[in-house]
């Protein structure tokens, strides 16, 4: 008993030092232009072709509300995948050419609202950089998931930003 009561108040005590805002980066180089890349990455939709999170659930449900490409355009999605869940992410922000950042609202399988800012960097004249932020806050005591957050979502943004350089370099 004492050694289960030991755990919990290190896991409490532990979620005490943890922040509670987190924020993840991710980044690729793509073999086109600027334009076409950011073109290409504004278009939610297009997350059909390399979101492993949409691509997961072949069954998912997506509904679109709105013109794709511009700010207040939803993509809302239900799947009974239990790491897919139920939500929905809207487009806040574009700066055409350069940068578009999304709200998402995360409903199951738990509630949270996160955010993601893409920006879009020319190298040179065939070569953009596109830089992924994910970045949110966790209430207490889930805050301790922080600690694991790269290792949680990290490897499936890249895995996105690869998918996307695929699509997109063999077109």
């Amino acid at each position: 008993m004492y050694i289960l009561a030991a755990i919990i108040a290190a896991f409490f005590l532990t979620a005490l030092l943890v922040k509670k805002d987190f924020s993840l980066e991710k980044q690729i180089v793509i073999n086109k232009t600027q334009k076409e890349v950011f073109d290409y990455l504004k278009l939610i939709r297009n997350q059909e072709k390399y979101s492993v999170w949409v691509m997961r659930d072949p069954h998912i449900n997506l509904v679109y509300t709105g013109t794709d490409g511009t700010v207040g355009f939803k993509s809302a999605w239900t799947s009974n995948d239990k790491n897919v869940g139920i939500g929905e992410q809207e487009i806040t922000k574009l700066t055409e050419g350069v940068s578009t950042e999304v709200e998402i609202r995360f409903k199951k399988p738990f509630e949270a609202t996160n955010w993601a800012k893409t920006t879009v960097t020319a190298v040179s004249e065939h070569e953009t950089r596109v830089h992924q932020l994910f970045y949110g806050r966790s209430k207490f005591p889930m805050n301790i998931m922080n600690l694991f957050m790269d290792k949680l979502l990290g490897k499936d943004m890249l895995q996105n930003l690869v998918n996307m350089k695929k699509n997109l370099e063999e077109n």
